[in-house]
């Protein structure tokens, strides 16, 4: 297929998780790109039209997914798609169920060697006693996040033992495993992969305690700053530390490794395995100082989605 054919999109985004405003946000930045480079573009919202688009899915040359959570990130919608033949871009089934769950994908990156915060999985049910043991154990502040959420929806800084029981609780309302870790301080780093290559490093600068839902996306909390301004080693080691993450996890195509650097010393937190898609978000900002622009990045995203499906 050549590089200007006009290909037919399936446009998903939406959904039911919490995350759904996020993601009806960068549809509409990518659906405008698509139709910037001449593509012809339908919408669907996972939330009431997968029907539709399973009568139609003969119309379409390729999906696009703009979805992020539960639902769209987690590899059901995926495999939905593998089901009806129709190729997407990200992620397949496996990489995208492994990459959402926090204790897995832990799990995962210390085998290849990357190193990571000291932490612990637990399951609903479990007693609070034993969670606050571990607690102490591991020292305040700390982080208490859901296994399988994005976004930092459900996450907590906890300061002291007293507000454990809480942020505890919060958790488990999105989920029924949650995380226990260690709380680092220091500069907030994120890489993006594409088609195999790491993109340059994004630092992520604000003055909340920690990069929550309200500091992502409200103008002007953070700033973000690409090229990162760190040495020419510690560059070379986040984006090494990209890659084996977006390998480890299975992952294909695009991907974006959130890390921390504690004096010269970095760990990996997580990875997004369909990143935010706005002209202003962290994946396509890396990619602009790489060269792409925004249309540039989903056109190539388009064709490697259909050289997997070849």
């Amino acid at each position: 297929m050549s590089s200007k054919s006009v290909l037919r999109v399936a446009l998903l985004a939406g959904g039911t998780s919490s995350e759904r405003e996020v993601s009806l946000k960068g549809a509409k930045a990518v659906h405008s790109a698509l139709l910037e480079l001449g593509h012809r573009v339908e919408f669907f919202d996972p939330a009431s039209d997968l029907l539709n688009l399973v009568q139609r899915a003969k119309d379409f040359d390729v999906a696009f997914l703009v979805m992020h959570g539960p639902g769209g990130e987690d590899g059901t919608l995926q495999g939905f798609l593998d089901m009806l033949g129709l190729p997407y871009q990200g992620a397949g089934v496996l990489g995208s169920a492994l990459a959402m769950h926090k204790g897995l994908s832990k799990i995962l990156y210390e085998r290849v060697g990357l190193p990571v915060p000291k932490g612990k999985l637990f399951k609903k049910g479990i007693s609070l006693a034993l969670m606050r043991d571990y607690a102490h154990s591991l020292g305040f502040p700390l982080i208490v996040k859901p296994a399988t959420q994005g976004s930092s929806v459900g996450l907590s800084l906890v300061e002291n033992e007293y507000a454990l029981d809480e942020a505890v609780e919060k958790a488990f309302e999105v989920d029924k495993e949650i995380l226990l870790e260690e709380h680092l301080k220091g500069r907030e780093l994120t890489v993006g992969i594409l088609g195999e290559e790491p993109l340059p490093v994004v630092e992520i600068q604000h003055k909340a305690k920690f990069f929550n839902y309200e500091t992502k996306y409200t103008p002007g909390l953070a700033e973000e700053i690409c090229p990162a301004p760190i040495s020419k080693e510690l560059t070379l080691t986040a984006q090494e530390y990209a890659l084996r993450a977006h390998r480890a996890l299975y992952l294909r195509h695009y991907s974006r490794t959130d890390m921390i650097l504690v004096e010269d010393k970095i760990f990996v937190l997580e990875t997004n395995t369909i990143p935010g898609m706005t002209e202003t978000s962290l994946l396509p900002l890396s990619a602009k100082v790489a060269g792409l622009s925004f249309k540039d990045l989903i056109e190539k995203l388009l064709r490697l989605a259909l050289e997997s499906s070849s």
